[in-house]
């Protein structure tokens, strides 16, 4: 004899194993607010550099659907926003990562559940490492981060040139041609990156080829909302190539977008012309300051960017 089915009872709710555990999403679309309610003493990250978290609805940079919080009981503990560019799909970098005082572990959670793995940029003042209370802000973000398994990749100088500070003169060393051949330009920065201090290039090229590391410089330039006839390639009295310099607007406004010098031109100084003249374009066009970076441990780009009259303003740290 058949036995009946026995009566559908409706499953219990699931009980978290530990209620207090913190729950891990995305914002909604007007969710801003619970974003901004993570106290944070602005000592670090994009507030130094006076932007505050909004969305694009709010005239902002952020978007909901790419900032993540960690919840605590209803209260935020961690929190994360990746960017992009106005026409981006996917966000290009994670730059906005805050933990309350011992929720760096919250906050490694966070990072590992979130559906991306770009590139971590942490913004520091001047000097952080000698200041307790800038350290201990650096710190725990970065050590989230790397719990979240990331690790540090560079640590950059950021500069800002404003005509108060006075327009280096151009040595008249080299001639500057613009060059419309995309082909041309990539052969350039092949030849550049081919020996290079740059961090960001040298990993690339480890670990996806040399090719690979130069279409990524020229796809940021392709990127840059500037005129493509910026681009110039620079020569010596005897017509050789020397390198190549990019002025070039990002969407915070006017940058040094590139220099490079070719391996076989290095050693005479060459990189100051490149800069020199890309700062005289850019404020030739009108900049009211030009934003520009290198790599800590690049010191020849470094003594070129203090003689050219660029003073540091920030730190950044680099994790991937």
């Amino acid at each position: 004899m058949a036995v009946p089915p026995a009566p559908s009872v409706p499953p219990a709710p699931s009980t978290p194993a530990d209620p207090t555990a913190p729950v891990f999403r995305q914002l909604t679309d007007s969710e801003a607010p619970l974003f901004r309610s993570l106290p944070d003493a602005g000592l670090v990250g994009r507030a130094i550099a006076g932007v505050e978290y909004r969305t694009v609805a709010e005239g902002g940079d952020y978007r909901p659907e790419w900032s993540w919080v960690a919840l605590r009981d209803g209260v935020v503990v961690a929190r994360a926003a990746w960017w992009g560019g106005p026409d981006d799909h996917e966000p290009l970098l994670l730059n906005w990562f805050d933990v309350a005082d011992g929720e760096d572990e919250a906050g490694a959670e966070l990072l590992r559940r979130a559906p991306w793995t770009v590139e971590y940029e942490l913004i520091a003042p001047v000097g952080w490492r000698d200041d307790p209370a800038l350290r201990k802000a650096v710190e725990s973000r970065t050590d989230a981060a790397r719990a979240a398994g990331m690790k540090p990749l560079v640590e950059r100088f950021q500069y800002r040139w404003t005509p108060d500070l006075g327009l280096p003169e151009r040595p008249g060393r080299l001639e500057f041609r613009p060059e419309p051949d995309d082909d041309v330009i990539f052969d350039v920065l092949r030849r550049v990156h081919s020996a290079t201090l740059d961090a960001h290039a040298s990993r690339t090229s480890d670990k996806e080829g040399l090719d690979r590391a130069a279409q990524e410089e020229l796809d940021f330039f392709r990127w840059c909302p500037s005129p493509r006839e910026w681009w110039q390639l620079a020569y010596d009295p005897a017509g050789e190539l020397v390198g190549i310099h990019v002025p070039a607007h990002n969407p915070s406004g006017p940058c040094v977008g590139f220099i490079g010098v070719v391996p076989e031109q290095r050693g005479h100084g060459y990189a100051y012309d490149l800069l020199v003249e890309c700062t005289n374009v850019l404020a030739e066009n009108g900049a009211e300051f030009i934003a520009a970076g290198t790599d800590q441990g690049n010191f020849p780009m470094a003594a070129h960017f203090t003689r050219a009259g660029y003073p540091v303003v920030q730190e950044r740290i680099n994790l991937v």
